[in-house]
């Protein structure tokens, strides 16, 4: 049977009450789960079936929900077949091995940015269009807004949990087959529903933005990927004096304090990175601010505009947007320019920078110096 709408189904609440909601729209519905080998717990992949993603030559792989499996719970609930999507192989070498290089080459990482346009809105939804669904759904508190002929996405109703800005990278293309059915509500009330309902998530804690470090820091991560050895190098401040020793630049970020251990009258944050000297620059916090930074790969939701225009721009998940001009690239730049109307602290190379009007993202890209 050809289903009208498919979902990305996680395991925890979110995706739970999406389908649920999803069911009272479509009558036939499919989940797909991705396993991406850092399963917390129950769904680790070591769970799988052994001919489960055995053809190496073959970056995704199909496969029926096995007796036995945790999703197995999910789906009796809901009364819809899942499928298990095997993306360990690109998980690893896109998300994975984006963030340990990241880290590596001085910059700070956002793997969900990553993730979101290339698994769920790329494989994921190419399945399901292969399956001959229509509609893909998936649990982020966001929404779609139509205006004429185009689409944008818009924040969430729930100004704590809206996570519009790590979907700024998706193709807008995509956005006519995307629905959000948590967009319009609070997470209290997905909450409320699904104990009124009695649906009961496989996973009890919330996701986190790094999904694939379960018990270690992300330096000890690091490390462990390919038995990567951080360099040992000097701390300076910002006047170039040399003040102490780090272990490894890849224990740092821009605006960290914590493991800097040299003694002052006043704590040191981290204020660059310098891969080049293996240099790690630290300074008072009023040294963290910036009047602005460079924005590059940007994925537009309008035209490239030809003037300046008066935007809202976060600079990471938990960055209350500020105000802020979005000066245009010029024709030979791919580079934008982002000038704060009042100067931000720890703007940090290599995160994501989303800049909104109103409620709607017009623009996201990567931050640079």
């Amino acid at each position: 049977m050809i289903p009208d709408a498919a979902i990305a189904i996680s395991g925890g609440i979110d995706s739970l009450v999406t389908a649920f909601l999803l069911k009272k729209k479509y009558k036939n519905i499919i989940g797909l789960h991705f396993v991406n080998g850092y399963e917390p717990g129950p769904l680790h992949a070591s769970a799988l079936p052994d001919a489960f993603g055995t053809d190496s030559d073959a970056p995704v792989v199909l496969s029926e929900c096995p007796p036995g499996h945790p999703m197995r719970q999910i789906q009796n609930q809901l009364d819809i077949p899942i499928h298990l999507v095997d993306c360990r192989r690109y998980f690893q070498q896109t998300v994975v091995d984006y963030f340990v290089d990241s880290y590596r080459n001085g910059l700070t990482p956002n793997p969900c940015m990553i993730c979101n346009p290339l698994i769920k809105f790329g494989i994921l939804l190419d399945l399901a269009k292969k399956l001959g669904a229509s509609n893909f759904a998936t649990g982020h508190y966001a929404r779609i807004d139509k205006q004429n002929d185009s689409y944008f996405l818009q924040k969430g109703a729930d100004p704590l949990k809206d996570q519009s800005y790590f979907l700024a990278m998706i193709p807008q293309k995509v956005l006519p087959f995307v629905r959000f059915p948590l967009g319009a509500l609070t997470k209290q009330q997905v909450i409320e529903m699904a104990e009124h309902e009695k649906l009961t998530p496989v996973l009890k804690k919330e996701s986190q933005d790094v999904c694939f470090i379960q018990n270690s820091s992300y330096a000890k991560f690091i490390s462990d990927q390919n038995q990567y050895v951080g360099s040992p190098g000097i701390i300076t401040d910002i006047n170039g004096n040399e003040i102490g020793t780090h272990g490894g630049l890849h224990h740092f970020t821009i605006g960290q304090r914590r493991g800097i251990n040299c003694p002052a009258s006043e704590p040191y944050y981290v204020i660059k990175i310098d891969m080049k000297q293996n240099r790690l620059i630290v300074g008072a916090k009023t040294d963290l601010y910036k009047t602005g930074f460079k924005m590059h790969h940007i994925n537009w939701f309008i035209p490239k505009p030809a003037i300046d225009l008066a935007v809202r721009v976060k600079i990471r998940y938990r960055h209350e947007a500020v105000e802020a001009i979005l000066i245009p690239p010029s024709p030979d730049s791919g580079s934008a320019v982002i000038r704060f109307n009042d100067p931000q602290p720890a703007v940090t190379p290599g995160q994501g920078a989303v800049c909104y009007i109103n409620d709607k993202i017009i623009a996201g890209g990567w931050i640079d110096e």
